[in-house]
């Protein structure tokens, strides 16, 4: 297998990471591997994530890529028959260390899922819900915190009018951008987009990845996606899955313009996947 990394080294299967000039590591998953009952899903990944940036991951189905970024907020521990090894850092912390509070990670790590899932609430209340569930009862901060929240998800202007309606009179594409907007509202440290667009048209498609390039000025943004163009067009880095391994990781447009392994070439000129 062959790993091709932006300015890092790894020496003896240890990843030491050199990290580009004034850019943060959030995430350092080192040498993760992760089995699904017998059959190994994840093998051997070794992947940082660097802060104020878009990494896309992209595959072909079954590669490995939706398991990958559910590990980074261990959603996956869901599955009864999942084994985990290895380590997974975030902000050097590992969280897969039995210490780790799993309510802590999930409070600093969003989640945006493939399919829009408002919660059957108002507008309103889908916003207010996390920053209810950490205490806050205030109606003039709850107030302050939907409509920054909104903004930030550049929806505000849609819903303003509506917000004591409930969420699902709400198109594909603005029920996905409301749910960005009810991940921001307890303002995390990274946000995880499991194909975040695959339901949308074009249009709500362009809308929510103009605003993935918006957020990454304030968050940490981790893209799992099946569209190259999309990757292409909104990541700073992309790592190329296949068979659950990294096969390269690279800054997107080195990635896309002059891949290091034949693998990558074959992938994303269309000749298999």
């Amino acid at each position: 297998m062959q790993i091709t990394v932006p300015e890092r080294e790894t020496k003896n299967n240890s990843s030491k990471t050199i990290t580009p000039k004034d850019k943060s590591i959030v995430y350092h998953t080192k040498d993760l591997n992760l089995w699904y009952g017998e059959n190994l899903a994840l093998k051997n990944i070794n992947l940082p994530i660097y802060e104020n940036e878009v990494t896309a991951i992209i595959g072909p189905s079954g590669c490995g890529k939706s398991t990958y970024i559910k590990t980074l907020n261990r959603m996956v521990e869901l599955v009864p028959s999942v084994k985990v090894s290895g380590d997974i850092l975030y902000r050097e912390k590992n969280i897969l260390s039995k210490s780790y509070k799993v309510e802590e990670l999930r409070t600093n790590v969003g989640m945006v899922f493939q399919k829009p899932n408002p919660f059957p609430k108002s507008i309103y209340d889908n916003i207010a819900y996390g920053p209810r569930i950490h205490g806050i009862r205030n109606k003039k901060v709850l107030d302050e915190i939907v409509e920054k929240s909104l903004r930030g998800a550049a929806i505000w202007d849609e819903v303003k009018d509506r917000l004591k309606e409930n969420a699902y009179g709400l198109s594909g594409g603005q029920q996905q951008r409301l749910c960005i907007a009810r991940c921001l509202a307890i303002e995390p440290d990274v946000i995880l987009m499991d194909e975040p667009t695959s339901a949308l048209d074009p249009i709500s498609t362009l809308k929510v990845e103009e605003l993935v390039q918006e957020l990454k000025k304030d968050y940490s943004i981790v893209i799992v996606t099946h569209n190259m163009q999309q990757a292409a067009r909104i990541s700073d880095r992309t790592a190329f899955f296949l068979n659950g391994e990294v096969v390269e990781y690279s800054e997107t447009d080195k990635l896309f313009s002059n891949p290091s392994d034949k693998r990558t070439e074959d992938y994303i000129t269309g000749r298999f996947g």
